[in-house]
């Protein structure tokens, strides 16, 4: 069932974005769904937040980290993922959005990371037709393998941001630290050298139910807060209708699903990533004795 809890000890035992903290007013409960579990959320005088199983009670452990209220049904191993770019001075830090989709949370973040989409889908923004080559990239685990990491990802892009002005080569680098979020560095539209982040956490209500939260850490002097949200509204708005007709729902794991050309190394990777580490909410398992997906 869509809807149904969540039996995979994986997502269990992870961290999740449940609410951004501004949208959680001090003194007021709010409610909350997260793996097919109804929660409440309240933030008390002193800024701290904290929930709780609507249920039973249960209190859960929870984090506040770039600007949300981050909590786990089991009993994480580990810390959440750190993003070192937020605490630049510099940096204008905000969550941008928390929009639902009638998607599993890996469809959304595959959807994330693909580049080819961009020309068809963002055209005059993130892309343009005919200019629609992936070129090639390299996708590589972390030393403890715990993330994934894509980079030499470039594409032209005629807008890439909301302070952009004429089009140029973009340069990105993809990070999947989490089943379910993604973060993307992309270099600044004025400061070349630098990058700005725009990071998707997905909070899976169901396994084909997700609210996606957008923060940004951005370097831009210039756009107000409420340009820099109509940018990534826009962008996510065009994406939102492709999701929610993916068929299936759920993200296939098999070798032979859906996947053929090197444009689609970072999906290959992403897929037999989640294939070993023993994902099953939310995606469709390869069947008992088929291979999962391959890198080739």
């Amino acid at each position: 069932m869509s809807g149904g809890r969540c039996a995979d000890p994986v997502i269990l035992n992870e961290w999740h974005a449940v609410a951004a903290l501004e949208e959680l007013p001090v003194g007021r409960l709010q409610t909350a769904l997260l793996l097919g579990e109804r929660l409440v959320l309240e933030r008390g005088s002193d800024g701290a937040a904290r929930a709780r199983i609507a249920a039973t009670g249960a209190q859960l452990p929870v984090r506040q980290r770039f600007g949300y209220l981050w909590t786990s049904l089991g009993a994480p191993t580990r810390d959440l993922f750190a993003i070192a770019e937020p605490a630049e001075p510099d940096r204008r830090n905000l969550h941008a959005a928390s929009i639902g989709v009638a998607v599993s949370a890996p469809r959304a973040i595959e959807n994330f990371l693909d580049l080819s989409h961009f020309p068809f889908v963002h055209t005059g923004y993130l892309g343009d037709e005919p200019m629609t080559e992936v070129k090639s990239y390299d996708v590589r685990r972390s030393a403890d393998g715990t993330e994934l990491v894509a980079t030499r990802c470039r594409f032209f892009q005629p807008r890439a941001a909301a302070n952009a002005e004429g089009g140029f080569e973009v340069e990105y680098v993809y990070r999947v630290p989490h089943p379910y979020c993604s973060v993307l560095y992309k270099i600044n539209s004025v400061d070349r050298e630098r990058m700005d982040v725009i990071a998707l956490f997905a909070q899976p209500l169901g396994e084909e139910r997700i609210r996606a939260h957008m923060f940004l850490s951005m370097l831009d002097e210039t756009s107000s807060d409420a340009a820099l949200r109509h940018f990534q509204l826009l962008i996510f708005g065009q994406d939102k209708p492709i999701l929610e007709n993916q068929v299936p729902k759920k993200l296939p794991l098999a070798t032979d699903a859906e996947l053929a050309a090197r444009a689609d190394l970072t999906s290959v990777v992403y897929r037999r990533w989640l294939a070993e580490r023993g994902v099953t909410y939310g995606t469709i398992p390869p069947a008992r004795g088929a291979p999962s997906p391959r890198a080739a």
